[in-house]
């Protein structure tokens, strides 16, 4: 439990992050800086006419004035980073992009973290562990700093609902009436939801020790192909699928630990900590 705490959320506006900020806000007093300029302010809003105390500004993680900035001002006891350039394809085809907002911009939190004593909560991928995309790689890179600096990594499987993940792609193909496209019949992926997402935030913030990681029990990975049958015919349509091949960066399966990892790591209630 968090209570009576000034706290920051880097990419708070996001779909994990505004959930995040929304749980934080019942107790805590939270700042959200987030570059989407509409999502940030539309949230602040709405939460402080609910009467609950959050701020925020317009704001780039690549900027090291702007995040030193926020920590002056604010005076954050914790910091949650949900910022990320998050998604496979796209980041094969903008590498930089990946590399200033995963490596510069996490660093860039850091730094602010070890100067304004701030404990950090960073978010990371399970896509980090195989790591042969620019996304898994950036992100292993910042899990590695965030480690080295003795902070706290959160290792998420595949967030439903999130934005640009599976399902909202899927809802909008069923709106649209085409075909669901799955990758391959033997894509399998980790599923979590968003409350499990900000659960496991939450809980790293108060169990997590300096430079570990935790990961959630997600039990079996999901075969992408059979979960697409399957709300097909939940909603009644009929059974369309195109397989359209795996995407640059992408691969078959997931897995949440290194061998190396997973003889090490200690069970707590439902998370591994490595």
């Amino acid at each position: 439990m968090i209570e009576n705490k000034k706290i920051i959320c880097f990419g708070g506006a996001g779909s994990i992050g505004s959930e995040l900020a929304h749980q934080l806000m019942v107790d805590n007093e939270v700042y959200i800086l987030d570059i989407n300029e509409t999502a940030m302010f539309d949230l602040v809003e709405e939460y402080r006419q609910k009467g609950f105390k959050v701020s925020g500004r317009v704001g780039d993680v690549c900027d090291k004035e702007t995040v030193d900035k926020v920590f002056r001002e604010f005076k954050p006891e914790i910091a949650f980073n949900c910022s990320a350039r998050k998604h496979v394809s796209p980041m094969e085809e903008t590498p930089m992009e990946a590399v200033m907002v995963n490596i510069i911009g996490t660093n860039n939190i850091i730094e602010a973290c070890k100067k304004y004593r701030a404990k950090l909560i960073h978010t990371s991928t399970d896509k980090v562990v195989q790591a042969n995309s620019i996304m898994g790689a950036t992100k292993k890179v910042a899990e590695i700093m965030v480690k080295n600096a003795g902070f706290v990594s959160v290792r998420f499987g595949n967030v439903l609902g999130s934005a640009g993940s599976l399902l909202p792609i899927i809802q909008r193909q069923l709106d649209k009436g085409e075909p669901l496209t799955v990758t391959d019949e033997r894509c399998t992926r980790y599923m979590m939801t968003i409350p499990d997402a900000c659960e496991l935030l939450i809980k790293a913030a108060d169990i997590g020790e300096p430079g570990k990681i935790l990961v959630m029990d997600m039990g079996e990975p999901v075969n992408v192909l059979q979960l697409a049958k399957d709300i097909l015919k939940k909603s009644g349509k009929e059974e369309r699928i195109t397989m359209i091949g795996l995407r640059p960066g992408e691969t078959l399966t997931e897995v949440l630990m290194t061998q190396e990892e997973e003889s090490t790591a200690k069970r707590v209630d439902q998370f591994w900590i490595i």
